[in-house]
């Protein structure tokens, strides 16, 4: 299957399941690894908008801004991923964002 394929798979992927976190987050994920950094990033900004507690999505926004040198978008992603991540009680996570904000000096 090409890359092109792959993302036209993910992307009847998210037609079908379009409330799915997991299946936006491939879609963002396969964008990403295309080289589709503002594609990538739009998908990820979907995503945390329909799933805002889905934590994964957060540090991977941020890293596609901070690639983009959008460097304060990039740190309000880390903030709000950091909010998600105390919801949820993720501390792995919590601590790989706030790792993120520090290198940013955010």
């Amino acid at each position: 299957m090409t890359p092109e394929q792959r993302l036209q798979a993910f992307e009847r992927f998210v037609e079908a399941r379009p409330d799915d976190p997991f299946t936006r987050y491939a879609l963002a994920m396969h964008l990403r690894s295309m080289g589709r950094d503002e594609a990538a990033a739009a998908a990820f900004r979907e995503l945390a908008r329909r799933s805002p507690d889905y934590v994964p999505t957060w540090l991977m926004l941020g890293q596609v801004l901070e690639g983009l040198g959008r460097t304060a978008d990039a740190a309000a992603a880390y903030r709000d991923g950091v909010a998600a991540a105390g919801r949820t009680q993720d501390t792995h996570a919590r601590g790989e964002l706030e790792d993120a904000l520090e290198r940013l000096g955010a």
